[in-house]
């Protein structure tokens, strides 16, 4: 009788001949450093400046890094809850700065350090601009919202108390015609500006020579 393979054995020698991709496994370490670098910076700026996180690995691997860094530091960049949101707003731009100057040969698609960070500055000012411009449409929707419907709202109100015999109040998301005309009319304010944010990143990642998937 022949013997029964192990599902191990069988493992093995399915991979026996495969050949392990050292330059891909490289890439990727690299990746995670320059990611676990703009974690630490994000953290706290100051005590882990980007830049030296990146420039301390060799040059040929720095490409790599700052490919991992940006993807941290892009992630950060989200619509705003409120004007605290905003603050960390330099701090983000202080990273994608850093990330410019260790470019190759401190240069960022052939311009010098200085211009490429004035970019970046400008940049920035238009997405503060940008993210209280959100704060103000979206607190303008919700009041337009609100005021096209009192109306309804207080009918209902209205036809609830007589109901029940009493005085009734109750929160306008907590009745689904509403809840559902204020997601669908307020989602759509949100897209149009998440989808002018992901262009944003996508124009940064042009600045800092960086390709992003």
């Amino acid at each position: 009788m022949a013997m029964i393979k192990s599902a191990l054995e069988l493992a093995l020698e399915r991979t026996k001949d495969m050949k392990v991709d050292e330059g891909a496994i490289e890439a990727q370490r690299l990746r995670i450093e320059g990611k676990k670098a703009a974690g630490k910076y994000l953290e706290d700026p100051k005590a882990n400046p980007l830049d030296k996180g990146i420039t301390a690995s060799p040059k040929e691997g720095r490409k790599t890094m700052r490919e991992g860094a940006f993807e941290v530091l892009a992630s950060q960049f989200q619509l705003p809850s409120g004007e605290t949101s905003l603050e960390k707003l330099e701090t983000l731009r202080g990273g994608f700065v850093a990330l410019a100057s260790t470019g190759a040969n401190g240069l960022l698609g052939g311009i010098a350090g200085p211009l490429a960070e004035k970019k970046i500055q400008t940049l920035f000012e238009q997405l503060a601009a940008f993210f209280r411009q959100y704060l103000d449409d979206m607190k303008n929707v919700e009041q337009v919202i609100r005021k096209q419907w009192g109306p309804k709202l207080r009918e209902k109100e209205r036809e609830m108390s007589a109901r029940m015999g009493q005085d009734v109040r109750f929160d306008p998301m907590m009745d689904p015609e509403f809840s559902a005309f204020y997601k669908q009319n307020v989602g759509a304010v949100r897209q149009q500006y998440q989808a002018a944010l992901e262009k944003a990143k996508v124009d940064l990642a042009s600045m800092l020579g960086i390709e992003i998937g």
